[in-house]
């Protein structure tokens, strides 16, 4: 029995075996991704939901501008985190939406800013108060700055004072309420305000969150992931869950290498050929 494809007679096994071929390369690819993406000196981060037999599991996603990982787990915490084997060990930056288990590893990090600036914007908004408008021109004047390499010693140092000015002026329009210090009759902590939870995270992780000034290397935001993301939020859209599990790990697998290709300003199609064809892909990496 055999198959008539694109005019060319052949075998099924043949077919078979190309198949198990081209997956190998791309599991070959796939880990020299995840080995490159454990050295870069930043790195990308973020999760979303996705159907796996119409059950609720998650797409872990790492990445740069140059190299994209995708992952499917069950899990959204730290496990999931452990298995995906890139934060284990990694001692560069971490850039996330301050989702909290990514704390849990002991590499600097940054919190997104684009996040950030949509918050104090929220806040300032629904609210009197001025804090989270001085605090979002400040963030933006210093993503000008660092844009157009102004940054210096001096300059640096003058934004931080006015990050510092910014929260206490904050802590002055958030005071403590009197009634903290009374022992309510609900067990545990009073729930504080938006506005107030905010300014706690600003106060809290102030190196998080300015660690973009103070490396040229580290962005401003976590956009990147969010662009990493697109594309698998339309799959879901569109088939609305994975039949198996390695049904979802060989589309993510299939679906990272595209966006490397991408990235990396090569043509999709003839990159897939490749595949077909028996060449090596892992130069590709390394150019």
């Amino acid at each position: 029995m055999f198959s008539d494809i694109l005019g060319c007679r052949i075998s099924p096994a043949t077919i078979v075996n190309t198949e198990r071929s081209c997956f190998a390369k791309l599991e070959a690819f796939e880990s020299e991704v995840k080995h490159l993406l454990k050295q870069f000196p930043a790195i990308n981060l973020d999760e979303t939901g996705m159907k796996i037999n119409a059950s609720r599991n998650w797409l872990h996603i790492a990445g740069t501008k140059n190299l994209t990982y995708y992952f499917p787990h069950k899990k959204r915490e730290s496990e999931a985190m452990d298995a995906m084997g890139i934060l284990p060990g990694y001692t560069g930056v971490a850039t996330h939406d301050f989702w909290k288990p990514y704390h849990k590893y002991d590499c600097q990090h940054l919190l997104c800013n684009a996040h950030l600036l949509r918050e104090l914007t929220g806040v300032f908004e629904n609210g009197d108060q001025q804090w989270p408008k001085l605090m979002a021109d400040l963030l933006v004047c210093i993503k000008h700055h660092a844009d157009n390499d102004f940054l210096d010693t001096e300059l640096i140092q003058r934004f931080s004072e006015d990050y510092d000015h910014i929260t206490y002026f904050g802590m002055k329009e958030n005071p403590l309420d009197p009634e903290s210090n009374v022992q309510s009759k609900k067990r545990g902590r009073k729930k504080q305000t938006a506005a107030k939870n905010l300014l706690n995270r600003f106060i809290g992780f102030k190196d998080d969150i300015l660690r973009f000034m103070y490396d040229p290397d580290v962005p401003f935001d976590n956009n990147q992931s969010e662009r990493d993301t697109r594309m698998m939020k339309v799959q879901q859209k569109i088939s609305g869950t994975f039949r198996s599990e390695q049904g979802a790990r060989n589309f993510c697998r299939i679906r990272g290498y595209m966006s490397v290709v991408s990235k990396n300003s090569l043509s999709v199609i003839d990159s897939i050929s490749e595949i077909i064809n028996g060449d090596s892909l892992i130069p590709l990496l390394h150019n």
